[in-house]
């Protein structure tokens, strides 16, 4: 990890659209650090627009609003410094490019929830599980001591 404990962190997200398992990624760990972390999110091939199943989800189990965010390509974060680039999906994994500053990179493979097959209700609650098993990796992460010495107060 590089940078100084005045510097805030900074974390990319990354994914394939930028659309769901990203963008809840930054929503959810922007919260969860108390904007103590600079934290962005970028897609391989960017959707349109986050999933509104994403954004139903953000909602109704964190109460966010991500009216603000939208999806974004990759190529708008290239020659930025991160701390930490983490991958939530195996093909942005595998297309990753190399970012100045050799930051620490983590792999975090979630299913695509815009992948799942049935009913409304049934391809949610894979939106909402997807964003809750997120929600379980951030806690964990933001745990780490080495995580939990940069956020600290000075």
């Amino acid at each position: 990890m590089t940078g100084e404990a005045s510097t805030p962190l900074r974390v990319l997200f990354l994914c394939t659209g930028n659309s769901a398992r990203s963008q809840m990624a930054e929503s959810i760990l922007r919260t969860l650090s108390g904007g103590r972390i600079d934290v962005h999110s970028a897609g391989t091939a960017p959707r349109p627009e986050i999933h509104p199943m994403a954004v139903a989800a953000l909602r109704k189990s964190f109460d966010h609003d991500v009216s603000n965010q939208f999806p974004k390509h990759l190529d708008r974060y290239v020659g930025q410094h991160f701390d930490y680039v983490i991958t939530v999906c195996d093909r942005a994994a595998e297309s990753c490019p190399v970012f100045p500053g050799d930051p620490s990179r983590i792999h975090w493979s979630f299913p695509d929830p815009a992948e799942a097959e049935g009913t409304e209700a049934e391809r949610q609650h894979a939106f909402d599980s997807v964003a809750m098993d997120i929600a379980g990796r951030l806690r964990i992460w933001l745990a780490l001591p080495e995580i939990r010495a940069r956020l600290a107060p000075a």
